[in-house]
């Protein structure tokens, strides 16, 4: 989709929920607001096709840097505002209350949804209250992988353990495979890949493999948690992960500012020396904007089976910015 933005005959119009693709993180997980993320590498090549639509509307509780290029921002409830449900990584739905108001002029995503429907002309049969919404998921995965049809507000709220799938008439299952895959045999299929070799491979004229990744104290993209004191101190910038070695081939001293390059992109930020790291890679963390952003170099080709982008076979050179002011 990020792909066919301002493309001929692609999207002219985009509405992005909760998203902060401008900065970007590897990640699939849903969960309301702007910790989620699309996967969207090369983020120049992103920010600038975001430029191109005739028009971007953006929904989120915070101003993040995708918001900041939008033509309209809709201001939405958080979690703790809203009513709904999650589903945990074991298969767990756990019931989500509202904890706190929101804020006078702020809408749910639900209400939005439903008026954009009713404002083209095509309303759905259900309104903006999350039990309806979750009511039409029971009955629309009847008889499916994901079976949601023997769940209900009132089950969950009873505090019964509740994991999907959870078909009528079932307790649910706490162990999705414990008997069977879910395959004719029963048995698991197993599928052998072969990794591709790198158009450009790492150490080929002093070129380093580039892996990143999250930081303890931030989440995502740095939406929420670059706007907390606590976590914005212990951990105010992004920092290069190289090891002594490296460093040392290099030139580059622990703080000292660095320039991480390629051909999509540049990022500047200091050194962080360390044996936690192999020779021959470094590290960054995704949870920055502006130049200290990730996906500015990595790579936006992509697995031809998954569809994933391959995050941690970027190369990068790096070299130390000794000049004084080096930070952009």
């Amino acid at each position: 989709m990020l792909s066919a933005l301002g493309e001929p005959g692609g999207i002219r119009c985009l509405l992005v929920h909760g998203s902060n693709i401008v900065v970007s993180a590897p990640n699939a997980d849903r969960v309301h607001g702007s910790n989620i993320v699309v996967s969207a590498p090369n983020a120049d090549r992103v920010r600038a096709a975001l430029t191109t639509l005739d028009f971007l509307v953006v929904a989120d509780f915070f101003f993040s840097e995708t918001a900041v290029l939008a033509d309209v921002v809709l201001p939405v409830t958080q979690w703790a505002e809203e009513e709904g449900t999650m589903t945990s990584l074991e298969g767990r739905v756990i019931r989500r209350r509202h904890a706190v108001d929101a804020p006078e002029g702020v809408r749910s995503e639900l209400w939005i949804w439903q008026e954009i429907a009713r404002r083209l002309e095509s309303p759905g049969t259900f309104g903006a209250e999350p039990s309806d919404v979750f009511d039409e998921l029971c009955r629309a995965s009847e008889g499916g992988l994901a079976d949601y049809s023997g769940l209900s507000y009132a089950l969950l709220d009873s505090e019964e353990p509740a994991f999907w799938p959870y078909p009528v008439g079932s307790t649910g299952t706490p162990r999705l495979f414990l008997e069977r895959f879910a395959h004719p045999d029963g048995l698991a299929r197993l599928i052998a890949v072969k990794a591709r070799r790198l158009s450009a491979p790492a150490q080929v004229s002093g070129a380093l493999t580039l892996i990143t990744g999250h930081l303890r104290e931030h989440y995502q993209s740095g939406t929420q948690t670059r706007r907390v004191r606590e976590l914005s101190e212990a951990e105010p910038d992004a920092r290069l992960q190289l090891h002594p070695a490296t460093a040392e081939r290099l030139g580059i001293i622990d703080e000292a500012w660095v320039e991480v390059s390629n051909d999509r992109g540049i990022v500047r930020c200091r050194a962080q020396v360390s044996t936690d790291i192999r020779f021959d890679t470094v590290f960054l963390p995704f949870h920055f904007a502006g130049d200290q952003r990730a996906n500015l170099l990595t790579d936006d080709e992509t697995d031809p089976i998954s569809g994933m982008p391959e995050f941690k076979k970027t190369t990068v050179r790096v070299r130390a910015l000794v000049e004084a002011g080096a930070h952009v």
